[in-house]
């Protein structure tokens, strides 16, 4: 119902449904505390946050992406774990350079696996906000009956496996690509798993390599760790990421900490002034009964024992 790697679009509205799950549920936690600002909606009618409290780097662990008028951003998504725990270390020791927080954040985390090719790449991209990065499939060769198979279990990032099976059957078809002799795909829901037999003289490690070079088997993801820092965008290297990030936190703890106490002080006001009725419970009940009205007797109560509207 919610589309596939193959590149299938998800169902009609009426199909779905979708909810929260408790991770979710930490980007919106204590938004009705004051934690960050709101503005009118596109008719007005409603207000809506400029941004979320998020309890964790989103930015990172979802990554980000999108193209406007002279810029873009790419940034790739990340294990939270690591993320996690790189960010509690810069809040120990805020000397640590993005080189050294690559100790907790390894590199990205793409929810469709596959291999990165060396780190030169995430280095780069860690130290300056952009990088390239390679990212292979994860392959296996097999042999059974004296022929060899190549299994694929693993796909770079946003690479549509089918596109990418009809792309290497074109291949073979055009000759640009031998030894291939047979392709299919057996995903299940186990997991991915894309079979490439080989014919019987084939080597399957040239094979393997002729994919790389030419299919997307091999892809390169292209950082540009470009966000809005208070509107205007810059191009963050991974520490400014996490300091942003931890600077926000301490805003929305403040305001969080100040509308608590606010609220609290708004209760302690209203129990001291029912303290004060307690202590004069007879007297109160004498100006309330002889008031002709209420708006009398909340005047009259007001005046007698210095208290406020509320």
């Amino acid at each position: 119902n919610f589309g596939s790697v193959d590149g299938d679009s998800a169902a009609a509205m009426r199909y779905t449904e979708a909810k929260m799950n408790k991770i979710a549920s930490e980007m919106l936690r204590d938004i009705n505390k004051n934690t960050v600002d709101f503005i009118p909606n596109f008719d007005g009618e409603e207000k809506e946050p400029v941004v979320l409290p998020s309890r964790y780097p989103n930015l990172l662990v979802n990554g980000s992406s999108g193209i406007a008028v002279g810029m873009a951003t790419n940034i790739p998504p990340h294990n939270l774990g690591e993320v996690i725990d790189g960010t509690i270390a810069l809040i120990d020791n805020p000397e640590l350079t993005s080189l050294e927080l690559m100790t907790y954040i390894k590199g990205p985390d793409f929810p469709t696996a596959g291999i990165i090719m060396g780190k030169s790449g995430i280095r780069a991209a860690y130290e300056t906000g952009k990088g390239r990065i390679v990212v292979r499939a994860k392959a296996e060769i097999e042999e059974e009956n004296g022929r060899h198979k190549i299994i694929v279990t693993e796909l770079p990032y946003q690479v549509n496996k089918a596109k990418l099976i009809e792309y290497i059957a074109d291949l073979v078809k055009d000759k640009k690509i031998t030894g291939i002799s047979d392709l299919r795909d057996e995903s299940d829901r186990e997991g991915m798993r894309m079979v490439i037999e080989l014919k019987r003289d084939a080597n399957p490690n040239v094979t393997l390599n002729l994919l790389y070079k030419h299919t997307k088997m091999q892809d390169t993801f292209g950082v540009i760790m470009l966000a809005l820092v208070d509107n205007p965008p810059q191009v963050l290297n991974l520490k400014q990421v996490l300091v942003h990030y931890i600077n926000f936190q301490k805003d929305v703890i403040t305001r969080r900490t100040q509308f608590e106490l606010n609220k609290a002080k708004e209760r302690a006001h209203i129990l001291e002034g029912l303290i004060i009725a307690l202590d004069n419970i007879d007297e109160v009940i004498n100006i309330i009964r002889s008031s002709k009205t209420s708006e009398i007797a909340k005047n009259t109560l007001i005046e007698r024992f210095s208290l406020s509207e509320k």
